[in-house]
């Protein structure tokens, strides 16, 4: 089969790799209805996370089941599935109390850009819908493998409630799906940090009340003027920069929360700072598995529709111009169909 593979900085080819194969019992094989180029991939892409070889890319994956090995109980053949960018037991300590992205036994799941994908521990991993989806609903099943299920959890760790306000930094596909989750949890003023029209505007469809264009300084300078010099309730950090963090602990109120899940990329927290900021941080990669049965509920009950994010669509062998696309701000996020 042909997938995606980046050799280097900006360089994604469509190539002939291995056709997955059973290799373990809790094996399954699933056929791709849809995967995605996501914000993360873009590190690698810029060659800011430097790659040693040629590597097969994507870990965003909805679609059918096509095998399963000797061992899979919960999962057979005909089944429209979902599951985490990481493969969880979902049975170890970690995984009980709903750390499954730190499952003792995880792997991760790294080459979905292609129309085929093995995903190890199946039962433990694969969550299925409750029946075959119609066609436009797979991009909103699609987006609860990663990016609507890390939205949620930056809103679950950042403790949003009925009620609060919340400030979300970054308006990529994560952070407007973090707006989306807000609404959801109750939020009753959402302030989306953003300098980007179109991306402003899907964010106040997502729920957003305020829009706040300045970054820095003037970044927090605006949201303390906002919340009359109080900060906020919770802060969703989505980007993983200096800035994005620092604008995050800055914006919260004393006693607030910050939920982090940005990847890190050259963030240092100076520590009397953070003595003296007074504010809760909790976030690491978001344990999707935790939360994929009732976000597909959510979609499947037309409740939220996540899918919307997904503002460019390509055939699978057009990988690369999703790259593109994404790096140079021009999409949101791509969505990427395997030819059938």
């Amino acid at each position: 089969m042909r997938g995606a593979v980046l050799y280097g900085p900006r360089d994604v080819r469509f190539e002939e790799r291995e056709t997955p194969k059973i290799v373990k019992p809790t094996d399954a094989i699933i056929r791709i209805s849809a995967t995605c180029v996501c914000g993360s991939d873009l590190w690698p892409y810029r060659g800011i996370q430097p790659i040693a070889q040629p590597t097969p890319m994507g870990h965003e994956y909805c679609g059918i089941v096509e095998e399963v090995g000797s061992a899979v109980t919960s999962i057979k053949p005909g089944q429209f599935v979902i599951g985490s960018f990481f493969a969880s037991d979902n049975s170890c300590p970690n995984c009980q109390i709903g750390y499954q992205s730190s499952c003792q036994h995880a792997e991760f799941v790294g080459t979905a850009q292609a129309p085929l994908l093995r995903v190890p521990l199946a039962d433990g991993t694969l969550v299925t819908t409750p029946d075959l989806p119609s066609g436009e609903m797979v991009p909103s099943l699609l987006a609860l493998s990663d990016v609507m299920g890390t939205g949620w959890f930056a809103a679950d760790a950042a403790n949003v409630k009925p009620g609060s306000t919340v400030v979300v930094v970054g308006d990529g596909a994560v952070g407007l799906l973090g707006v989306l989750s807000a609404k959801q949890m109750g939020a009753e003023r959402i302030v989306a940090m953003s300098r980007h029209q179109s991306r402003q505007k899907l964010a106040r469809e997502f729920g957003a009340t305020d829009i706040v264009t300045e970054r820095g300084e003037e970044g927090m300078a605006r949201i303390k003027e906002l919340t009359g010099g109080i900060g906020a309730d919770s802060v969703l950090e989505c980007v993983g920069t200096q800035e994005s963090m620092m604008q995050a602990i800055s914006s919260a109120r004393k006693g607030g929360h910050v939920g982090y899940v940005g990847v890190p990329h050259g963030v240092e927290l100076d520590g009397e700072k953070l003595f003296y900021a007074h504010v809760h941080l909790h976030g690491g990669p978001a344990p999707v598995r935790r939360y994929l049965p009732d976000l597909i509920k959510l979609v499947w009950n037309k409740k939220i529709n996540p899918g919307k994010v997904f503002d460019l669509t390509l055939p699978l062998d057009q990988v690369a111009e999703g790259y593109r696309a994404m790096d140079e701000r021009r999409a949101i996020k791509a969505l990427l169909c395997p030819t059938q």
